[in-house]
């Protein structure tokens, strides 16, 4: 199973980090390991090598099928669930490999960095690109995304990612998160609504 996330892929959130609302030539693919998925709802425990943990909430999709370089018009047929995730960040740190010019792999792929909610059949929302999605921390909501907002599609990223890395059943892709990122810290109790719909609920520790 191979996990790609997507950055800078809402306007408001590239004005939020980089005072500035670019739209990058083409899409921003990393990966994160396969250890750093979390469900079934086990706590996140915030790493000791950062000092500011952030959440990033996102769409996230589920690819269904094998797939190589997919046309975009065809890419929709290759998913059939979505659910809400977080992109746990080390901001600090990455600040600091940005700074370098270094990959991202440490402070976005790190162990337990990948919280995925219940996968939802997509039949039962409708069209991927008007979905709204929100997270609530200890009972406040603290970040809303609607999908209409997105840079790039899910059906441009699909095809995307598709002519570098073969798609595989389980595949997952982070999508990009909207503005209103932040820190989690310990105790922190986070829930993830999918149209209204609790589908991600859990702890930080």
């Amino acid at each position: 199973m191979k996990i790609f996330g997507v950055g800078m892929n809402y306007a408001a959130h590239n004005k939020e980090l980089h005072n500035s609302l670019l739209k990058t030539e083409e899409p921003v693919i990393f990966t994160k390991a396969d250890s750093a998925l979390l469900t079934g709802g086990k706590p996140f425990f915030i790493p000791d090598f950062t000092q500011q943990c952030d959440y990033e909430t996102e769409l996230v999709v589920r690819i269904s099928h094998l797939g190589r370089s997919i046309p975009e018009r065809f890419a929709h047929r290759y998913y059939t669930e979505v659910t809400v995730g977080i992109d746990f960040t080390a901001r600090d740190m990455q600040q600091r490999l940005r700074e370098k010019g270094l990959p991202w792999d440490l402070c976005k792929g790190f162990d337990g960095s990948a919280a995925v909610g219940e996968w939802v059949p997509l039949d039962e929302l409708g069209d991927v690109q008007d979905l709204h999605f929100r997270l609530d921390i200890n009972g406040q909501t603290v970040q809303q995304g609607h999908t209409a907002d997105m840079l790039y599609r899910v059906d441009e990223l699909v095809s995307f990612v598709s002519r570098y890395f073969m798609l595989k059943t389980g595949d997952l892709i982070f999508t990009g998160t909207p503005a209103g990122v932040g820190p989690v810290h310990i105790d922190d109790h986070l829930v993830g609504y999918l149209e209204g719909r609790k589908v991600l609920e859990f702890n930080v520790k």
